[in-house]
C-alpha cells in the first residue's frame, strides 16, 4: 500500500509521502488481535486489527509525525481513534481498495492508496480473496434505472402511436 499523511488547516498545508524503503514493519498476532507498526525516521503509524466472528477489521489508529509542512514548523503531529471499523474483510479475505481517505481530526488525514491487506488467515503469505472497499464496489444502480425509464417511455410511445392509427377520421375515405 501507498500511505501519506496529509495536513489540511489554515496555517499549513502539505503532504507527507511515506517512503516504503525507509519504513519498518513490525506487528503481533493474538487470537483476537493483531497489530501493523508501521515506523520511519519521522514518526509511526500503528493499526490495530480485531477479529470478531464473521470478519476482521481496523478498530484502532494513530499516528504520529514530526515534519515541517510549513517554515519553522516544530509542531508533531498526532492523531488516535480507537473506536473505527475500517478495512473490514471476512475471516480469510483480503481488504482491497485503490484510494481512501481518513480523517483523524485536527485536519489531519491518512491517506491509503492501492492498499490490500489481511490480518489473519494467511496461507503460504498469499493474501485471500480479495473484499473491495466501497467505492471500488461496481453500482449498476443508476443504470439499471435509466434503463428501464427508457423502456418505459418506448412503450409509452409504441402504444400511442397504435392507438393513434385505430382511430378513424370523420373526413373522406378512400375509395
Amino acid at each position: 500500500m501507498a500511505v501519506l499523511i496529509r495536513l489540511a488547516t489554515p496555517k499549513a498545508n502539505g503532504t507527507f509521502i511515506v517512503q516504503p524503503k525507509l519504513t519498518q514493519a513490525t506487528g503481533s498476532c493474538l487470537a483476537k488481535y493483531a497489530t501493523l507498526n508501521l515506523t520511519f525516521t519521522e514518526g509511526f503509524i500503528y493499526f490495530r486489527f480485531n477479529k470478531s466472528a464473521a470478519e476482521v477489521f481496523v478498530d484502532k489508529l494513530s499516528f504520529s509525525l514530526y515534519y515541517p509542512f510549513a517554515k519553522d514548523d516544530k509542531t508533531t503531529y498526532t492523531a488516535s481513534n480507537k473506536s473505527l471499523r475500517l478495512f473490514p474483510a471476512k475471516i480469510g479475505h483480503s481488504y482491497s481498495c485503490k484510494n481512501e481517505s481518513i480523517y483523524l481530526g485536527n485536519g489531519l488525514f491518512l491517506e491509503v492508496n492501492q492498499d490490500r491487506m489481511q490480518a489473519y488467515n494467511l496461507t503460504k503469505s498469499e493474501f485471500g480473496l480479495p473484499d473491495p472497499c466501497a467505492a471500488d464496489k461496481s453500482d449498476y444502480r443508476v443504470a439499471i434505472a435509466v434503463g428501464v425509464t427508457l423502456l418505459i417511455l418506448i412503450i409509452i410511445v409504441v402504444v400511442a402511436y397504435l392507438l393513434g392509427r385505430r382511430r378513424k377520421t370523420g373526413g373522406y375515405q378512400p375509395l
